[in-house]
């Protein structure tokens, strides 16, 4: 590494400690309002909707009825109005609707020949939104359950929503489309334009209204590219700017929620704590990777890892992408997931396989936090024999049951799933290679899935019948299997009473909080998925340190 690519590390990461925090509190006190306001209250009465706080039943019924009818127009737009150059089997667009509702864009098509412009702009685009103010409305009734007391209500979707849009996703999406369009991403609603090539052939470059679904898709933690080679493509990331500010915005809104949640608790230092934990994580990774993949490889006579990289950037902008987009379970990508050196694979692999945790997606990294600071505050009281209670409010039996639904669901889905591929003609037949690096393929498919992050290996050949089921199965486990113990925990905490704070209570600020914290990440991190990691990157690393390549 030269001082230029530390200079490139500390650009990214003071920005983000500077601006979040603020960010967060003022966001905070901009969603944090029980009842609709004039323009809010007028809006929904235009559409007869009702505004009155819900319970939990109520809310994740209207969550689940909302997005299925958002599934089913997506499923119809993409796949009905058959305009594309080449247009989808059935199984791949519904593998696509369902990965655009559930936030994890995970992409087996090229889409400047799979979708026109219309049909972006009309379903991907519009999805991004939703999926990600979904996230947030999540987060924001959990810190509503965690802060009621004896209240059998937890707040209002429709609310949640249309805040979570207008006020913070909307704006700001804005604000990063002109941005882009000045750096020379393409917006416009000219389909192609037509050019003359040094053989004397002529042949069209694709464009369209790129801008406006980059912005989203790198804010709202989604990810899905206008383009098959997403962010790596020039006219979605054309400038080191472009790509500077796209980076910052794919963790920028995951990191200021956790400052939010401690605002809208009125625990600043508790969000501290939680934002360091992540960060000591995510930091943790990042060098491993720099390290690996500045580092020389010895199958290829010591030459660096140089292929699949995008060299307008660089070898360190590359590292910190994969880091960021596997952290903050956004998805996109600006260099080849399957041509990073073992090891940085091996960390955008766990990043995934943690869950949404290191940041995660909008609002889907908090409270995917919460499940387990829950889970750390539990088994510390047991070891020293007392009931275990966060923010004043006791951790039952009932809670700790949703909280291990939600870490189970997602886990189980991503090792069944791999072993149904692994013992099946049909998902063996797909990798693009044999040996450790095939079984990561398909290790990063079935946990980017279920994980609801969307990037992949590249090198696995997913449009298959049995991967777009398969996977489509494995996100709506991931997505939704999460936010209904969610719900359900934020309703049993809303109903409870908050008690009065006493010196045996574990203190949820200290850093000695943090590292149990951490540790409880790594235990269920490493007895989950260590035997799968060990059997793929690593034993690649070791062969690639033996000259061998399978």
């Amino acid at each position: 590494m030269q001082w230029k690519d530390a200079l490139e590390i500390l650009l990214f990461v003071f920005p983000l400690i500077l601006i979040a925090p603020r960010y967060g509190y003022w966001l905070a006190r901009r969603l944090d309002q029980d009842n609709p306001t004039i323009f809010e209250y007028n809006f929904f009465k235009l559409f007869a909707i009702k505004t009155q706080a819900q319970t939990g039943k109520e809310y994740f019924k209207d969550l689940i009825i909302f997005h299925t009818l958002g599934l089913i127009v997506f499923f119809v737009i993409i796949y009905a109005f058959r305009l594309a150059t080449e247009p989808m089997s059935w199984h791949l667009a519904l593998n696509t609707a369902v990965s655009f509702v559930t936030n994890t864009n995970w992409q087996a098509y090229s889409g400047e020949v799979s979708l026109t412009s219309f049909m972006q702009m009309l379903a991907p685009t519009v999805q991004n939104f939703l999926s990600a103010a979904t996230g947030m409305a999540v987060m924001l009734v959990l810190v509503r359950g965690l802060r009621n007391r004896n209240c059998q209500t937890i707040g209002n979707y429709w609310l949640d929503l249309f805040r979570s849009i207008t006020y913070v996703l909307l704006p700001l999406s804005i604000l990063l489309a002109i941005f882009l369009m000045s750096q020379g991403v393409v917006q416009t609603f000219d389909s192609h334009v037509e050019y003359l090539t040094l053989e004397g052939l002529r042949a069209h470059l694709h464009l369209g209204p790129v801008a406006s679904q980059v912005a989203i898709k790198q804010l709202g933690t989604n990810g899905g590219g206008y383009f098959g080679v997403n962010s790596a493509h020039p006219f979605e990331n054309p400038t080191a700017l472009s790509n500077y500010f796209q980076l910052l915005s794919i963790v920028f809104l995951p990191i200021t929620l956790v400052f939010t949640y401690g605002e809208m608790l009125n625990r600043r230092k508790h969000a501290w704590t939680i934002f360091l934990v992540m960060a000591f994580i995510f930091v943790l990774g990042l060098i491993v990777s720099l390290a690996a993949e500045h580092a020389s490889n010895p199958a290829l006579q010591n030459l660096p890892f140089l292929e699949g990289k995008e060299w307008r950037f660089g070898k360190t902008a590359s590292i910190l992408w994969s880091s960021a987009t596997t952290a903050a379970s956004n998805g996109s990508v600006n260099a080849m997931h399957s041509s990073l050196s073992p090891i940085a694979g091996l960390v955008a692999l766990f990043n995934i396989l943690l869950g949404e945790i290191i940041f995660g997606g909008v609002g889907a990294g908090m409270y995917g936090m919460v499940i387990f600071i829950l889970l750390t505050l539990f088994l510390c009281g047991l070891m020293v024999g007392r009931t275990p209670e966060y923010l004043g409010k006791k951790i039952e039996a009932y809670d700790m049951k949703l909280v291990l639904l939600a870490l189970i669901a997602p886990s189980c889905t991503v090792l069944l799933g791999t072993i149904l591929s692994l013992v099946t003609q049909t998902g063996m037949a797909s990798r693009s290679t044999i040996g450790p690096h095939g079984l990561s393929e398909i290790l990063y498919a079935w946990g980017s899935a279920s994980n609801n992050n969307g990037s992949a290996f590249a090198g696995l050949n997913a449009n298959t019948i049995f991967y777009n089921i398969g996977l489509s199965i494995a996100m709506l486990i991931g997505r939704f299997g999460v936010i209904f113990p969610v719900i359900w925990l934020a309703q049993s905490f809303s109903k409870k009473k908050i008690l009065a704070s006493n010196s045996g209570q574990m203190s949820i600020e200290s850093w000695m909080f943090g590292i149990l914290l951490i540790s409880i990440i790594a235990v269920v991190g490493a007895l989950t998925f260590f035997p799968s990691l060990l059997l793929a990157p690593v034993l690649e690393h070791l062969l690639m340190l033996r000259a061998q390549v399978m």
